[in-house]
């Protein structure tokens, strides 16, 4: 029987401990929380993570002693970046030697190096799920979070390592997500191309609309449509992305260096009326994002669709009973006032692709005008 330890269970973790059991029930669960069997003060009856593991039987077991950790074949480190380091430095004298230790931080090269310096580096393997919701803690996880996500499995420059990323592969394949193996350095220069900076651009995005908005917030009322879907990853956890940045800076900053240069570039284009350099970045650049596939990835998807609807009481009324009647469950919906980009005038969005898919089904059935977001 194989032995799973938690250290930390929010959304990843207990998604990833909550396909773990899915897949193989007779696994033991350990969780740590360094809060185990103190006396609960907490006068709102918020349970922890790891009380809600033990309740609905995910977790066999919660401890508060580093120590109960000693014969798991996997532990999963699943708090920030820099406490992860410091659990590193406090499982060291109490593992086995043919431990798994993992965690599933979006940032991976100063991981892997501090294993490095510790001496870790023969059970340490670095990992990165790449999936998310915009709800967090335990009690938003899920079985089914990871399924069809990539995870991004980076081994430390060690022989055992790398042969131990090929077992930790074989467990992300068991829950059915998508393992690829990269070194921890172009890891980050990965997510810091794709993810990280087009957080930062878009937060300079909006504060470009705040900064030269007018005192009728003209800019604020009309902005929808394009502007708001590339900007909204900027209401992303701000501590989060904090501690992001800071453990990512290098790759970040070279990248950001090379944006600013091509909006250099762009701008004096603009400044010549260029409509050669003009015209071919548009054309280059929505060619290759053409190629981009539809797969999750980093940031996170939006599951919406936009439905035609004529200006009449009741209307907006009648799509939303016909989905509460066939048990879709609405994240979001509104009118779409700047169409400029896009068509439908009411937008819908579901919490998954299984419900977006259904209520693609029942609207177009119903003779609704259905537009999807490409």
């Amino acid at each position: 029987m194989e032995e799973y330890a938690f250290i930390g269970l929010g959304l990843i973790g207990g998604s990833i401990a909550k396909a773990i059991r899915k897949v193989n029930p007779s696994a033991k669960i350990t969780i740590f929380d360094h809060h185990a069997g103190e006396i609960n003060i907490n006068k709102i009856g918020i349970k922890s993570g790891a009380e809600l593991a033990l309740e609905d039987g995910v977790a066999n077991k919660v401890t508060g002693n580093i120590k109960d950790l000693s014969s798991a074949d996997y532990i999963f480190l699943c708090a920030p970046v820099i406490k992860n380091i410091e659990y590193l430095k406090d499982l060291k004298p109490i593992i086995k030697e043919s431990v798994i230790i993992t965690d599933v931080g979006s940032v991976k090269n100063e991981i892997v190096t501090a294993a490095e310096e510790l001496g870790l580096s023969s059970v340490f393997v670095g990992g990165h799920p790449m999936a998310g919701s915009e709800k967090t803690g335990y009690a938003n996880s899920s079985d089914r979070l990871l399924e069809n996500a990539y995870y991004i499995i980076t081994p430390c420059h060690n022989g055992e390592s790398i042969r131990k990323a090929q077992q930790l592969k074989e467990l992300v394949a068991s829950i059915h997500a998508l393992p690829v193996i990269l070194d921890s350095k172009s890891h980050d220069g990965t997510v810091a191309t794709i993810s990280h900076v087009p957080h930062l651009v878009a937060c300079a995005l909006v504060e470009l609309v705040k900064k030269n908005d007018d005192q009728n917030e003209t800019m604020r009322t009309l902005a929808a449509g394009g502007f708001k879907d590339i900007t909204r990853i900027a209401s992303s956890s701000p501590a989060m992305w904090r501690d992001i940045c800071l453990s990512n800076s290098e790759a970040i900053s070279n990248y950001l260096g090379e944006l600013i240069n091509s909006l250099s570039e762009i701008k004096n284009a603009v400044d010549e009326k260029s409509p050669e350099y003009i015209s071919a970045l548009f054309n280059d650049a929505g060619t290759y994002r053409s190629t981009i596939p539809n797969s999750k990835g980093l940031l996170n998807r939006y599951y919406e669709i936009f439905v035609d609807l004529a200006d009449e009481p009741g209307a907006i009324a009648s799509i939303a009973t016909l989905l509460a009647v066939n048990s879709i469950n609405i994240k979001n919906i509104g009118i779409v006032h700047n169409r400029e980009f896009e068509q439908g005038v009411l937008r819908i969005e579901t919490y998954d692709e299984e419900a977006e898919k259904k209520a693609i089904t029942i609207l177009s059935d119903h003779a609704y005008k259905i537009y999807l977001r490409h």
